[in-house]
């Protein structure tokens, strides 16, 4: 198995990252938008709104994670939500998506964090196999409710 390295992307980094954050919001059915995902993340990194690692496999860019900060008002403590993780089909497999899942549980410690919380599709088992196989547990206490504009 190749090595996998997982890094901080900084904002000298959108133009590897555009094609990834694009690519990934296509996985959920959006159109491709390069111009917007890099507006987006660019007000993101400008605005120090989300904290991102990519993962690198020999040398190259094949994935990313996105947390935003969060808090806990019982446990008074700061949370972080991995809102985003994506890893190009040809590098699954190749342990890059743990060791993004890795580097955000690292960040979350290292600053203080009461833990991660993340969301997926329930027809995404590939994700909900990698969550589970690296320690992370489905909600049962908790029913989670939405309402988008």
């Amino acid at each position: 198995m190749p090595e996998v390295r997982s890094v901080r992307a900084e904002l000298d980094d959108l133009d590897t990252l555009v094609p990834l954050f694009d690519a990934y919001r296509q996985f959920y059915g959006r159109p491709s938008d390069h111009a917007g995902a890099r507006a987006f993340l660019a007000d993101r990194f400008k605005r120090g709104e989300s904290v991102i690692f990519l993962a690198v496999v020999d040398g190259a860019i094949v994935g990313f994670t996105q947390l935003y900060p969060s808090f806990s008002s019982v446990s008074m403590k700061r949370l972080w939500v991995l809102n985003d993780l994506f890893v190009t089909p040809d590098a699954r497999g190749s342990g890059a998506g743990r060791a993004l899942l890795e580097r955000a549980e690292r960040w979350a410690a290292e600053t203080g964090a009461k833990g991660l919380t993340l969301g997926t599709q329930i027809t995404n088992e590939a994700a909900r196999r990698l969550y589970e196989a690296c320690g992370w547990t489905r909600d049962e206490e908790f029913v989670h409710y939405h309402r988008f504009f």
